[in-house]
């Protein structure tokens, strides 16, 4: 049984389907990496399977649990959170106020002391910064605040939405290695990006969709070798 197990899914905005029987898995200690282009339907999935989009059909099952219909507050509870596209950090918070909120699924003060703490040796910059106002900080540091306060909650899923938009190449290198920490550490991760060859390059597997269906899948490097995803998605 895998972790997460998306059968079937289907989304509608009005009249359009945007979701078109959507069926993937994830397997714990898994890098599983959706690419394609713009309007494919990659953030539609993520914000469905998360409950902020109702579904019109499907089903969503995490270790073992089906939360089609859970609440997106219960699924945090589950050990699931996402970083959402555009970091949506609290722009007029404190860097650890934002970290603070990251962490209201947890209750006893010493472990969140000491998870604080783990956050600030693995992001120094936030260290350096938790007491500065969120929304001034550089892209590259609101997307380490976001990831920051994504694994304040513990989760056992972690889904990142374009975690490289909009940043330096320096900075989506950097980041890119943060995943792997992370994933590293035990954490799963199910990773949304246009930046398919990196996130091919570390990704256990991968699918791509397009305009609302899932058209290939397979491991990273072998989507990484296909023609078709070189002609696609990396410049071959």
């Amino acid at each position: 049984m895998a972790m997460l197990e998306v059968r079937d899914l289907q989304v509608y905005y009005g009249v359009i389907c945007a979701l078109k029987g959507i069926s993937f898995d994830v397997e714990e200690g898994q890098i599983v990496s959706l690419i394609g282009a713009n309007g494919a339907g990659k953030t539609t999935m993520m914000q469905s399977i998360v409950g902020l989009i109702p579904k019109r059909a499907g089903t969503v099952t995490f270790e073992g649990k089906d939360i089609t219909k859970t609440p997106c507050h219960k699924i945090v509870h589950l050990g699931m959170t996402q970083v959402p596209e555009g970091r949506r950090i609290f722009q007029e918070l404190s860097v650890y106020e934002n970290l603070l909120m990251g962490a209201y699924t947890v209750k006893d003060q010493q472990r969140f002391k000491q998870d604080l703490e783990s956050i600030y040796e693995r992001f120094p910059r936030l260290a350096e910064r938790k007491n500065q106002i969120a929304g001034t900080l550089s892209g590259g540091e609101q997307q380490m605040l976001a990831m920051g306060r994504a694994i304040m909650c513990h989760p056992r899923l972690l889904m990142l939405d374009e975690p490289s938009m909009g940043l330096s190449p320096l900075l989506v290198d950097q980041v890119f290695d943060i995943i792997k920490d992370i994933n590293k550490d035990g954490t799963t991760v199910l990773l949304v990006e246009q930046n398919a060859g990196k996130s091919l390059a570390i990704s256990d597997k991968a699918y791509v969709m397009e305009n609302g269906k899932i058209v290939l899948s397979g491991t990273g490097a072998e989507l990484a070798a296909s023609e078709k995803v070189k002609k696609a998605y990396l410049g071959g």
